[in-house]
């Protein structure tokens, strides 16, 4: 099926330059391969972190890698946990690094990065173990704390946010999710609208998911699986309108909704799956990049 396009010049322009990263079946490619070429496509849209950050890497409680962002002036005690996307494949704590440099120095808020395992070597649920060890180090240090991510990491920080509720975990005062794939049906919605559209397919994501090897009833895997969405903190879910999962969020928001949880949606109209990196140069970008920023200042600091 052929997908729609977005006509912002800007994003196809972006989306121009994201292809000349990858050949046609890039996922056919060697693991290895396919993270030299998502490494040097990060590099490509890397820009110089802002300045009056302090940056350090470390490793807490668990032994997982973590690099913290600090900003000079910190607005709010809350601190963000954030997990970058890549398809539980690809991804690092460099692929991301200008993400959350700017997060941090937007919002005024500490934010801790996750460098957690990756498949084929490490399959589900390697890497939402160590995400949830980061995350369980940061609550015991007894500062609000604030899940977010992209694409695999919304995943990860939707997951996260059911597990404090499961395990009766406090501290979590929000969830940020950013073109989550969240375990839709991939036979159905926008996975057969947009099976094809720029950036990622619904064939890709049928790879990672393949890749990743969750059970299919692990409901920390595929959150849209759970049956109650009651007790979890308030989100702001946002996707972007040429994106195979974006009937992920639309869904889970809605559900959300119903079951009492205050959520903000946000559907950038002429946007694609990665446009972050995009936030430079792209004003539908910037402006969804923006939302972001603001939502993880609201949700750190509830009125």
């Amino acid at each position: 099926m052929t997908s729609p396009s977005p006509t912002e010049p800007e994003i196809l322009a972006f989306q121009e330059k994201v292809d000349a990263f990858y050949p046609p079946d890039a996922v056919s490619a060697p693991v290895a391969r396919q993270r030299q070429w998502y490494d040097a496509l990060c590099r490509a849209f890397d820009v110089e972190r802002p300045e009056g950050l302090s940056v350090a890497d470390g490793v807490p409680a668990g032994g997982v890698a973590v690099r913290r962002y600090v900003p000079g002036a910190i607005r709010a005690p809350a601190r963000v946990l954030y997990l970058h996307g890549g398809g539980f494949v690809v991804g690092s704590l460099d692929s991301h690094d200008g993400v959350c440099a700017e997060l941090a120095a937007a919002t005024g808020l500490e934010v801790v990065a996750c460098d957690y395992r990756l498949a084929p070597e490490h399959k589900a649920p390697a890497a939402f173990k160590d995400a949830a060890t980061v995350f369980r180090s940061l609550l015991e240090e007894g500062r609000p704390v604030v899940v977010a991510g992209d694409s695999a990491g919304g995943n990860l920080a939707a997951g996260l946010a059911l597990l404090a509720r499961d395990e009766g975990l406090r501290g979590v005062v929000g969830q940020v999710l950013i073109y989550p794939g969240l375990g839709g049906d991939l036979a159905r919605g926008s996975y057969v609208e947009m099976a094809e559209a720029p950036g990622l397919t619904t064939a890709d994501v049928a790879y990672y998911r393949d890749v990743y090897a969750a059970q299919a009833d692990d409901i920390y895997a595929y959150p849209l699986r759970a049956r109650d969405l009651s007790g979890l903190p308030p989100a702001f879910v946002c996707t972007a309108h040429f994106d195979p999962l974006r009937d992920d969020a639309r869904l889970y928001a809605a559900r959300l909704a119903e079951a009492g949880i205050g959520v903000t949606f946000r559907e950038d109209p002429q946007m694609v799956h990665g446009w972050l990196r995009a936030r430079h140069t792209s004003p539908g970008a910037r402006a969804g990049f923006a939302a972001i920023c603001q939502a993880l200042a609201r949700l750190a600091s509830p009125a």
